[in-house]
């Protein structure tokens, strides 16, 4: 009987994340493919899972036009995703500056991949954030001061703008792509923005996290991690508790908003200020910083005849037993 070689650990534990988040889907996905060794690994895994899951996927590189020979990477992820089964198309973008450089691509980025999953009637994005991306990122919120919104992370499963968002590959560790791409003879692209101690996720990457490990033991990514999961199933809770109360205290107002004063003081601060800040960010499409939620919220638990306050895109003042946000 021939012997079958074994499967690369690293390459079936991607390739059991993969099929776990194909399970139930019956259009078309499309995979963010950047050339990196988590974004190949991701593109070489769907190849291989997605015609077995009856799935059509496809590719879509973005160029972001940052970088000399940009589009020769491009182009060479798009021919490696090809090679490994997976149609692919490059997508060139224009980069603005509004939030800084990786905020202006990010944005770019997910406009590019959003036109695409409705161009092509796709079910699903699949995106290759891993387990240390999650830490960073809860890590960066809790410098930034950022609230529990923000430590909640990314989503394995999110629906915005009517994509949905897959990230199958948050519980892989970033080491464990790169060893898959060794093991498939894959060569990945190492982005220079990644080395750029100009931004803060490098310096999150190559100092902070280092550290912790180093004083705190092995493990701190993952606790990171099991701290976004933990935080993220909150946070859904208030949602939902939110969409539950927000139909019975909420009147559309003359150039805005209003909320009953009574209903706001009667619920703990958590929910309070949650309520406020989905208001305000569901009628005038601005955030309010914690302190500018809070004095909103005094409005009902303080009020000493304290005038309007001034916020992003709105004035909020109490009138009588309602608090009206209008327009600015």
């Amino acid at each position: 009987m021939p012997h079958r070689p074994s499967l690369d650990p690293a390459v079936a534990e991607i390739r059991r994340a993969v099929r776990g988040c194909l399970e139930g889907l019956t259009g078309p996905v499309l995979v963010g493919l950047s050339g990196g060794a988590d974004s190949l690994a991701l593109a070489a895994a769907v190849a291989f899972e997605a015609p077995k899951a009856g799935v059509a996927a496809t590719a879509v590189v973005v160029d972001h036009g940052l970088q000399d020979g940009s589009d020769v990477v491009a182009a060479r992820a798009a021919a490696t995703a090809e090679q490994l089964g997976l149609p692919a198309r490059v997508v060139r973008v224009e980069v603005g500056t509004e939030g800084g450089p990786e905020a202006a691509a990010r944005d770019a980025r997910r406009g590019a991949l959003t036109a695409a999953a409705r161009q092509q009637a796709a079910t699903a994005v699949l995106l290759a954030h891993t387990l240390d991306d999650q830490a960073e990122t809860v890590l960066a919120g809790l410098a930034r001061g950022s609230g529990a919104l923000s430590l909640a992370g990314m989503s394995p499963d999110r629906v915005e703008e009517g994509v949905r968002w897959l990230r199958p590959l948050l519980t892989v560790r970033r080491a464990t792509t790169r060893a898959a791409c060794v093991a498939a003879g894959l060569p990945p692209w190492d982005d220079p923005h990644n080395l750029d101690r100009r931004f803060l996720r490098v310096r999150v990457r190559q100092d902070v996290m280092p550290l912790l490990e180093s004083e705190l033991g092995p493990g701190v990514a993952e606790a990171l991690a099991r701290t976004a999961e933990q935080l993220r199933e909150d946070a859904e809770a208030f949602a939902d508790m939110i969409d539950e109360t927000i139909e019975d205290i909420v009147e559309h107002a003359e150039a805005g908003i209003s909320v009953s004063v009574a209903a706001l003081a009667a619920n703990p601060a958590a929910l309070r200020h949650r309520i406020i800040r989905h208001v305000v960010h569901s009628e005038f499409g601005v955030s309010l910083t914690r302190t500018q939620t809070v004095e909103v919220g005094r409005l009902a638990t303080d009020w000493r005849g304290q005038g309007p306050l001034d916020l992003p895109g709105c004035t909020a003042r109490r009138e009588g037993i309602r608090i009206v946000f209008t327009a600015t």
